[in-house]
């Protein structure tokens, strides 16, 4: 019997030290279309791109023969080194090395495309960390708080 899958991902990630570096909506939708490109570079394909001024959230089909972590890598490097070559600026741009992987059911896809759409919205009532906390709560994920913003 041949092997089937169906590998949905929500993940997010920040900027280094979190800093507001995607503020211009230009730019910033920018990225996210850039990113889905790379994502599909990668063999995968990205159902939903978007965030704020300092995250990025993703909902994307990962192929099983990727490690999650190794695309997410992959996605991270090539999406800094274009913004950094685009941009040229002296501040380089870096995305935090860690990352938040969440399993979504295809049942929950319109959910988290909508959130994902709301973003700009969202935040005008909560921080990237406070959303961050609630995702890990309502995933049950166990984290060191110590290691938690690195």
């Amino acid at each position: 019997m041949a092997s089937h899958q169906q590998l949905l991902y929500h993940i997010v990630f920040s900027t280094k030290e979190r800093r507001p570096l995607l503020r211009e909506d230009d730019f910033r939708d920018g990225v996210w279309r850039y990113m889905a490109g790379v994502a599909s570079n990668l063999q995968g394909h990205a159902l939903r791109i978007g965030g704020y001024y300092d995250h990025a959230h993703l909902l994307l089909r990962i192929p099983a023969k990727i490690a999650v972590a190794d695309f997410v890598r992959q996605l991270k490097a090539n999406t800094s080194k274009h913004i950094n070559e685009k941009r040229g600026s002296r501040l380089k741009f870096h995305w935090q090395d860690g990352y938040g992987a969440f399993t979504v059911s295809p049942s929950k896809v319109n959910a988290v495309s909508a959130y994902i759409d709301g973003q700009v919205e969202h935040h005008r009532k909560r921080t990237f960390q406070e959303e961050y906390l609630k995702m890990l709560a309502d995933h049950e994920v166990d984290y060191d708080p110590k290691y938690l913003w690195e």
